[in-house]
């Protein structure tokens, strides 16, 4: 995997690396710290799709962050820890067992050990914001969903456990992930089953996988703790602008307009604003291997051609 620039590592010796749910993100990421020379374990729920895992050369453990006591038998200790846990798309009691109680038993377990860095990834979604304006790390966290506010209660614990117990944890928020196999409104595309939102000016904030890869190990090398980094690419765009370069690109036509009322209850219509990654690169110096969604869904076309 061919990562975006970045500063010198300050880790070059190896390091003992757990990927707490080491799937769609987790796995790419610990195939990379496995390429730098690094010796990564990778946590997932069962051992299915352990053979995968193998193949990146991540030893598979099993154990879930909702049960204190499976962390405990894990191998480590750990110098490198990173949560890329997913709630598998549940609804609010979901999020708060996996983000908010899981995230407290992982500082509980963590505390105290040979940590040097944590890494959270949460989303974007913190932001509640829907005038089309900037927003940075210090904006407003106002979520109108019951699980946006869920993931700001997880970041609030893990700031407060930087700041109060010297926990080592740096948060990434992050845009919405597309690459091999994902990106909702493109599959949608595919499909013709895409529907453009009102007048089509809402904004879309993306990242390519690799790039949260990237954020990632920018964050674990060079991250300070209880700071936290925007991960979304150079240039939001709005939701027409992306179909018809799509429509281009595809020599498809735009997908119809949808009706006030389709619009009005769209989930991903709620928000509307332009998520700032200055911070990401000018502390980190974390330059993006796709810039802007041209080049990354111009390198998913390929891949399925």
């Amino acid at each position: 995997m061919r990562l975006g620039s970045a500063r010198v590592s300050r880790h070059a010796a190896p390091v003992r690396v757990l990927i707490v749910g080491c799937g769609y993100v987790g796995l790419p990421l610990g195939a990379e710290l496995v390429r730098r020379g690094h010796a990564v374990c990778g946590l997932r729920r069962s051992a299915d799709g352990a053979g995968e895992l193998l193949a990146a050369g991540v030893t598979p453990v099993v154990g879930d962050v909702t049960e204190p006591e499976s962390l405990r038998a894990l191998p480590g200790p750990f110098d490198w820890v990173v949560n890329t846990v997913s709630s598998s798309k549940g609804g609010a009691d979901v999020y708060r067992a996996v983000y908010v109680e899981g995230t407290r038993n992982l500082i509980a377990w963590l505390t105290g050990g040979a940590l040097q860095k944590f890494v959270h990834t949460s989303s974007t979604s913190v932001y509640g914001q829907a005038d089309g304006g900037e927003v940075t790390e210090v904006s407003e966290t106002e979520p109108r969903a019951e699980t946006g506010k869920l993931l700001v209660e997880t970041e609030n614990l893990l700031v407060a456990a930087a700041r109060e117990r010297s926990f080592p944890a740096v948060v990434l928020r992050v845009a919405g992930i597309y690459g091999p196999g994902r990106g909702h409104l493109f599959q949608q595309y595919l499909r013709d089953e895409a529907r453009i939102s009102g007048d089509g000016s809402r904004l879309l904030n993306m990242i390519h996988r690799d790039d949260v890869v990237g954020a990632a190990i920018a964050a674990l090398e060079q991250g300070e703790p209880g700071r936290i980094y925007n991960v979304a690419d150079d240039e939001p765009v709005s939701q027409l602008e992306f179909f018809r370069w799509l429509s281009v690109q595809l020599r498809k036509p735009l997908p119809p307009f949808a009706s006030a009322e389709e619009s009005s209850g769209r989930k991903r219509g709620v928000t509307n604003k332009r998520v700032s990654n200055r911070r990401l690169r000018e502390e980190l110096g974390c330059g993006l291997k796709y810039p802007t969604f041209r080049e990354g869904y111009a390198e998913e076309m390929r891949r399925a051609s």
